[in-house]
């Protein structure tokens, strides 16, 4: 049978097969990974043939992989060299920021473009607490919106409090799957309870990107939206993505600097001091955003120094 993995718990899975009935999976022997070298084999997310092993316990053994459109990874925190599949066969990444309480920085909010370019997941921006914004944030976030949309990012306001801006989000889940993070604090679950109330996720448990908190496994979870799509809930993402990267690869996931690189004088141009850098040139002159260039550059900066 053909089913969805919904749910892993390190050696069984949660698995939904076409006719909507659940069963435990688990594997039995290698399952070719094609070339991912990864802790787990099976992700939230993946499609996957299994057979029965028992009808009464609804008990199945996954027998292969179906080959994903795309996934999203990261360094495993117990084998360095190795890499954990997060989720797979995603529509779009949606990162819920606040900037108040707490705030969101944009340094963080770079680095989870970057993870989001590198796996070709589109990724959304979702502002919440904007009932907490006063004139200071609301200027911030306009300016910031500005900035992400002259880039190609759909930028959200929203108030879960006040309950605003919640259709437009909606409407944007509906029949997409969908990958959410953010930090903790920043009202993941109560947002997505105020769209969708029946659903009754839990509250302050799941940390976000921090890792920190009561719910600090790294696995993934997948529910079924009411109206159609279905949202996947992971916590522990701070790094999320950035792992194998070259400093020479960093600009590509850079859209506004995608789109220049062949104009550098140099190849290998890393855009930071060379001659000739058409990205520089562009940042000089207004076309890309100062606050951009500055994200590379940090990101940059803490990519592990390699030679070329």
């Amino acid at each position: 049978m053909r089913a969805l993995v919904y749910k892993s718990t390190g050696s069984w899975y949660i698995l939904k097969d076409e006719a909507g009935k659940f069963w435990n999976g688990r594997t039995k022997g290698v399952l070719k990974l094609d070339d991912i070298t990864s802790t787990n084999p099976v992700a939230v997310g993946d499609w996957v043939e299994a057979g029965v092993e028992s009808k009464e316990s609804a008990t199945a053994i996954i027998s292969e992989i179906i080959p994903r459109h795309n996934y999203i990874n990261r360094q495993s925190p117990r084998h360095k060299h190795q890499h954990h599949i997060v989720a797979a066969n995603l529509d779009q990444s949606l990162l819920i920021a606040t900037l108040n309480e707490p705030r969101t920085s944009q340094g963080f909010i770079g680095r989870f473009l970057v993870a989001a370019e590198m796996y070709h997941v589109p990724a959304v921006i979702v502002f919440n607490k904007s009932d907490l914004y006063k004139n200071k944030e609301l200027g911030k976030y306009n300016q910031w919106k500005k900035m992400y949309e002259a880039v190609g990012y759909k930028v959200l306001l929203v108030s879960a409090e006040k309950k605003k801006g919640l259709d437009e989000l909606k409407a944007l889940l509906r029949d997409k799957t969908t990958l959410i993070s953010g930090h903790s604090g920043v009202g993941k679950s109560t947002l997505l309870n105020a769209i969708f109330p029946d659903m009754n996720l839990k509250t302050g448990e799941i940390s976000g990107w921090s890792g920190k908190g009561t719910h600090t496994t790294t696995f993934a979870e997948m529910f079924d939206l009411p109206e159609g799509g279905r949202i996947i809930d992971t916590p522990g993402m701070r790094e999320f993505g950035l792992v194998n990267i070259e400093k020479q690869e960093l600009s590509h996931y850079f859209p506004e600097m995608r789109e220049r690189l062949n104009n550098c004088q140099f190849n290998n141009c890393l855009h930071y001091n060379e001659p000739g850098c058409a990205v520089k040139e562009a940042v000089n002159d207004g076309v890309i955003h100062e606050d951009r260039y500055v994200s590379y550059l940090n990101i940059l900066e803490s990519i592990e120094a390699k030679s070329y």
